[in-house]
């Protein structure tokens, strides 16, 4: 894949309304206005690959390469309905079977991410995790709308408590981008639950004040990094003031769906607030895009450690090969595999899920065949708040006469003494 690297304003009006539809009669055009655009400013790099200059050109005619690249005009001309999508999707009678008003969770895809949709291949990977099928409206034994029992672990709005030093702070109910299998299906894209205000926000800080037992707050949602600069840093700051406060963690899926997002004001403000985690969410290979991979890299120049959290998933990534290579190309842009998570049982997911075994297989699969960095641990949330609980295949075979016997890789026993 070429890419080109555009010269562009990276400054851009604050606008909190997402929400407007996409231009329609998106017909193919004449490149040329695009390709004069490419030198027109004069601050500023983003990479931009030739495959999004031929999405662009074919589907927005008339945008120029400094909106493609603004995260604002991403966010407002989502595809947000099938009628939007069939204007670049082939979509098949299973994508396209059911009324919209039927969903759990509604669809939203950002125009850069739906340039990376096989228009013919409705079994393409990304294709399935952002476009809805009857499936999800087959709810099976076991399925919950919160099944991590999040909201009994609540004491006030937006701060969930359940490990002793730790929380989580859920600021946001908005995704520029709603992956199909989403655990918070039950509060995601809800209309009561999407930017916090200031006095929930301050609320939920004062919270943290008065329990000095936390040490670590992650920011979640929804997806934080869709907050404006401004709003994030008010975030951070106040929490940074907190002095039990240790570290801080971000959860996000924007650099997979929405790169332009990771301007170099937000990584500058960013880098003010250290020590700063930012745990992303890539699910395929496919994801690594010559944009995807400048976003992570800024983070990673800003001095952020940066951890993948990957949901299993059924026919996407289940194939050791597939995830060893998705590990291996997030550690070429510095992103550590962090989590494997076994997918969660939320309505209409069991197309989604596979065995728990299969997750023990791609462990198996990567212990010892790859970089020990490669390697993530394979975790279920318990259902009903239990928490992570890690996964391993079976290395430790008992002990006998003072020795552990234990099973390497290859399947060979070997016993170390342990006679202490």
């Amino acid at each position: 894949m070429k890419t080109k690297n555009v010269r562009l304003s990276t400054s851009s009006s604050l606008q909190e309304d997402f929400d407007d539809p996409p231009p329609s009669g998106r017909v193919a055009v004449n490149p040329t206005p695009f390709l004069e655009n490419l030198s027109s400013k004069e601050s500023g790099d983003f990479v931009v690959s030739d495959h999004s200059l031929k999405f662009l050109e074919r589907h927005f005619p008339g945008t120029t390469i400094a909106e493609w690249t603004d995260w604002k005009w991403q966010v407002r001309h989502s595809f947000t309905s099938f009628d939007q999508l069939e204007k670049v999707l082939n979509l098949s009678e299973d994508e396209k079977g059911f009324k919209e008003q039927a969903l759990h969770l509604p669809i939203r895809v950002t125009p850069y991410y739906a340039s990376l949709l096989d228009k013919y291949d409705a079994l393409q990977p990304l294709r399935r995790t952002m476009i809805p099928v009857l499936d999800e409206l087959i709810v099976s034994k076991g399925e919950e709308s919160d099944p991590l029992g999040e909201e009994h672990d609540s004491p006030v709005p937006l701060i969930l408590h359940r490990y002793p030093d730790r929380v989580l702070f859920l600021v946001t109910g908005f995704c520029s981008a709603f992956c199909r299998y989403c655990t918070r299906t039950h509060m995601v894209s809800k209309k009561d639950k999407m930017h916090a205000g200031t006095s929930q926000i301050d609320a939920a800080i004062e919270y943290i004040k008065e329990h000095t037992e936390v040490r670590d707050v992650l920011i979640s949602g929804g997806d934080p990094l869709t907050l404006s600069d401004d709003r994030l840093e008010y975030i951070l700051s106040r929490l940074r003031a907190v002095e039990h406060v240790e570290f801080i963690r971000i959860g996000s899926k924007v650099p997979a769906v929405l790169p332009m997002r990771i301007t170099p004001a937000l990584t500058q403000m960013l880098k003010k607030y250290h020590p700063l985690f930012i745990s992303l969410h890539f699910t395929h290979p496919d994801e690594l895009t010559p944009e995807t991979r400048e976003a992570c890299n800024r983070l990673a120049d800003a001095g952020i450690p940066l951890g993948s959290q990957t949901v299993l998933l059924k026919g996407i990534n289940d194939e050791v090969e597939v995830y060893k290579k998705l590990t291996h190309e997030l550690l070429k842009v510095r992103v550590k595999p962090y989590y494997l998570y076994q997918c969660d049982p939320i309505p209409g997911s069991s197309h989604f899920r596979t065995r728990v075994a299969r997750g023990i297989e791609i462990i198996k699969g990567l212990r010892g065949f790859t970089s020990g960095y490669a390697v993530p641990h394979f975790v279920i949330d318990a259902p009903k708040g239990g928490g992570k609980i890690p996964l391993l295949p079976e290395y430790f075979e008992g002990r006998e006469n003072g020795e552990v016997i234990l099973r390497n890789y290859e399947d060979k026993i070997f016993k170390y003494p342990d006679y202490a």
